[in-house]
């Protein structure tokens, strides 16, 4: 990916831009900066949305939902969405990794990062899918609404969203001119500017321009090179343009562009090895310096984007909608995987991608006093490449390349060596005089190199029958076809001190051949040995797969079936039940060396559900629950198995099913003063597993992982002062400790240590205190208030060069001055 730092604006400098066109200093635009005029207690907000690809109230949509609006990303001075996920119950967002975020709804989520899979959680933008790598992620920039639909939503989403999906909606632009900014400022670096102008050029012509830009110095210093981690260094914009050339046709245009270049994740080395490869001891990472010393690192990201919106009303009841979507990326993620700065465990992991995806969607919706309808035809294509790449040395590979060899060496019938091989031969050299020959400590690199070319088409119809004055029957069904042709190739490692240093060691050898020191025999066995070793692939070493790729293809098809009934048994009181089922495409393990290259076969789930939604308009209540059972088959994970001398992916297809309640309630107590609380309680367990490795665990009947509890709630109070309106929130979550499985300690997801826990219960508190009138604002914001540390993650990566987990941790608590003004 190339880039140009001397061009590149500063990641401030664009959102400041629309705010100085304003005229006026920053300011978010109005509905993220104060809650909207206080409701009386007999009163409840009516909020429409399209999740079911049609307008409708919130409250009369027979699927379970929660919305984040504007609202709720201020309150936490929210970024993207994993800085609100903890809000949502059951939404897991974890964006340690911006460039390769995982999403998770009722504890579905994807298992890796490769192109070769696509994701059971969908996540789209104004209605144009992401996909799940490097564009799954964005800032926030001037959103209208987040609709995070829980459950399947194949029908309506497609084979993307067989756990669920996220529908972030933007801002159109409008007849209006406006112009709004904000500046945030904070500990450790932080500042952050938000700015929007909407400008009407005539009568039937408007654009809106937005910007957002962030940048974080980040609260641990490394000691290797001083600099603080993590680091965020993002900006991006947005222009959009919107034709009305007549009353029944409207035309939207928008160019969406995100630039991200920053220091990678921080990782801590969070235990030390006995000589056997187990645990000495513990290291908390929470109070352990930061050594991270991987060679250029970098997590970085050029993203860019287009959207086409038609909308043309054939007649008073019948929308004609067309969406074309154009996206493409560039990103790098390269990053320290061992945590120490010991040259002798040096180990770095990097995936370099690039992508281009573009989709059409044709949609019919119809009005009818039997029944509305809707129809749809999507056509999709991706092309995509990706490298993944493993950083190290050769004294760190020492270790597992003697243990390779001499389990060779055992099985004809020899000696192992006396000591691990590059030490070995760089001894033998040096004992021959030649001082200057050394194999350790050179630096080695491998890679797996993957293409991908998919298409995707899909048919669907999704019909709601009035079948009486208070009744609705759904039906639905989406018919979809995905082609995906796949490939490998893991060309010969890259080390050129190695290749210098093996060019001159026959010579080495025929010297001590010369000297009487070798006799021929031994000599030629050393050179060929020393060959061996310096000249093949460790980790990717797929011999079929060094010269040139190996292409596979396959095509799976599907019929994905909805089924809805809904009855309004009160004006304000809807209930409902539904079966559905979802499904997520094949597709192909990115790192394998498996000879047929690892497919895996398309995953599928069967869901039911019951629910209810309603409000009780005149004391403020509005609420909804819903009660869930969903079977997912054929559900394929991967992991790394480290029972061999070189630790390999490995596929384990199970079964999973899940029973769980939904539940959400807001009240407006009164005008100043509104409670809510949200929640969700799963018991998800695995019901079969297949083709599990040989000495694997069979986890049949034990739990999934996932936590039972995640909760919640807040308050916010506002009121009138100094001719502007004061307004205070505190909202807090709780997240359950991960249930444990027979294999949660291997793969560090479950873990008790002396000095730390993995997976234990977590909570958190935000606050905001405000003021703002028409014109201006002013706001604290504290996230994390109770500056509650967690270790949020275990690795056993680097478990194979000596240092036997690694782990992550939350951000600390963080304070927000923010000011913020509009025209």
């Amino acid at each position: 990916m190339q880039r140009h730092p001397a061009r590149r604006p500063h990641p401030l400098a664009l959102a400041a831009a629309a705010a100085l066109l304003a005229g006026v200093g920053a300011r978010a635009n109005a509905q993220a900066v104060a809650p909207a005029p206080a409701a009386s207690a007999a009163d409840v907000q009516v909020i429409e949305v399209t999740a079911q690809g049609r307008r409708q109230e919130v409250q009369k949509v027979p699927i379970s939902l929660q919305l984040v609006g504007p609202e709720e990303i201020a309150k936490s001075g929210a970024v993207n969405l994993s800085q609100v996920a903890d809000f949502v119950p059951g939404l897991t967002v974890d964006a340690s990794q911006p460039t390769q975020p995982s999403y998770a709804l009722r504890g579905l989520g994807n298992g890796d990062f490769g192109i070769g899979t696509d994701a059971p959680v969908g996540v789209y933008v104004n209605g144009v899918y992401t996909g799940k790598t490097g564009g799954a992620l964005l800032n926030f920039n001037d959103i209208k609404r987040v609709e995070v639909l829980k459950g399947p939503q194949g029908t309506l989403f497609g084979r993307n969203s067989a756990g669920g999906a996220i529908s972030i909606v933007t801002n159109d632009p409008d007849g209006q001119h406006t112009a709004s900014g904000l500046v945030r400022v904070g500990n450790y670096g932080t500042v952050h500017a938000e700015g929007v102008l909407n400008q009407p050029l005539g009568e039937d012509l408007s654009i809106r321009l937005s910007a957002v830009g962030e940048k974080s110095d980040g609260w641990a210093t490394n000691t290797v090179d001083g600099k603080k981690n993590p680091q965020a260094h993002t900006w991006g914009t947005r222009l959009g343009a919107r034709w009305s050339p007549a009353d029944a046709t409207s035309i939207v245009l928008t160019w969406e562009h995100e630039d991200l270049n920053e220091r990678p994740r921080a990782i801590w080395a969070a235990a030390t090895p006995a000589p056997d490869g187990s645990v000495a001891s513990w290291i908390d990472p929470r109070h352990a310096p930061l050594s991270n010393d991987v060679v250029g690192g970098k997590e970085a990201r050029l993203f860019n984007g287009l959207n086409l919106r038609i909308e043309q009303e054939l007649t008073d009841k019948i929308l004609l909608t067309s969406t074309t979507g154009w996206r493409h990326f560039n990103s790098v993620n390269l990053e320290d995987n061992d945590g120490t700065a010991n040259p002798a465990t040096y180990l770095a992991t990097g995936n370099f991608e690039k992508s281009t995806t573009f989709e059409q969607e044709f949609r019919l919706n119809g009005k009818g006093k039997t029944a509305d309808w809707l129809i749809g035809l999507t056509l999709s294509s991706e092309r995509s490449r990706q490298t993944s790449r493993v950083d190290t040395n050769t004294t760190a590979l020492d270790p597992i390349v003697g243990s390779i060899v001499n389990q060779q060496l055992v099985g004809m019938g020899l000696d192992p060596l006396p000591e691990t091989p590059y030490r070995y031969f760089t001894d033998i050299a040096q004992s021959a005089g030649v001082t200057d020959f050394d194999l350790t400590g050179q630096d080695w690199k491998e890679s797996m190199n993957n293409t991908l070319a998919a298409r995707s088409e899909a048919l669907m119809a999704d019909v709601i029958w009035h079948v009486g004055d208070r009744t609705n029957v759904t039906t639905g069904v989406r018919f979809t076809q995905d082609t995906k042709k796949f490939s490998w190739y893991n060309p010969l490692r890259t080390a050129p001190g190695v290749d210098a240093q093996v060019a001159v060691f026959p010579g080495i050898l025929q010297q001590m051949v010369d000297a009487g020191a070798l006799d021929p025999d031994t000599a030629a066995a050393l050179g060929g040995l020393a060959q061996s070793v310096a000249l093949s692939n460790i980790e990717f070493n797929n011999p079929d797969w060094a010269t040139a790729p190996m292409y596979t293809s396959k095509t799976w098809r599907n019929t994905s079936p909805r089924l809805v009934i809904d009855h309004q048994l009160t004006p304000d009181t809807l209930v409902f039940g539904s079966v559905t089922r979802g499904y997520q495409a094949g597709g192909f393990n990115s790192v394998s060396t498996q000879a047929n290259g690892g497919r895996f076969d398309p995953e599928t789930i069967t869901s039911y559900e019951l629910g209810a939604k309603g409000r009780a308009p005149g004391i403020g209540i509005s609420y909804s629950a819903s009660l869930f059972h969903y079977l997912f088959k054929n559900l394929q994970s991967i992991t790394l198995d480290h029972s061999t001398a070189v630790p390999q992916y490995v596929i384990t297809v199970s079964d999973v099913e899940a029973t769980g309640l939904d539940g959400e309630l807001n009240w407006q107590v009164a005008s100043p003063l509104r409670l809510y609380v949200n929640g969700e309680w799963i018991d998800q367990k695995y019901k079969s597993q297949k083709n599990l490795a040989p000495g694997a665990n069979d986890l049949t009947g034990q739990p999934y992982g996932t936590p039972s509890l995640s909760l919640a709630a807040g308050v916010d109070v506002s009121y009138a002062v100094a001719g502007g309106k004061a307004a205070w929130s505190l909202q807090g979550s709780h997240v359950g400790a991960t249930r444990c499985n027979a294999d949660s300690q291997a793969q560090g997801s479950c873990l008790a240590t002396p000095a730390f826990k993995v997976g234990q219960a977590r909570d958190r508190f935000d606050t905001r205190l405000g003021w703002a009138n028409d014109h201006w604002g002013a706001a604290l914001i504290v996230t994390n208030l109770f500056d509650r540390r967690y270790v949020t993650g275990l690795s056993n990566l680097s478990a194979a060069v000596g240092v036997p987990y690694t782990a992550s941790v939350n951000d600390p608590r963080r304070f927000q001055i923010e000011f913020s003004a509009k025209l």
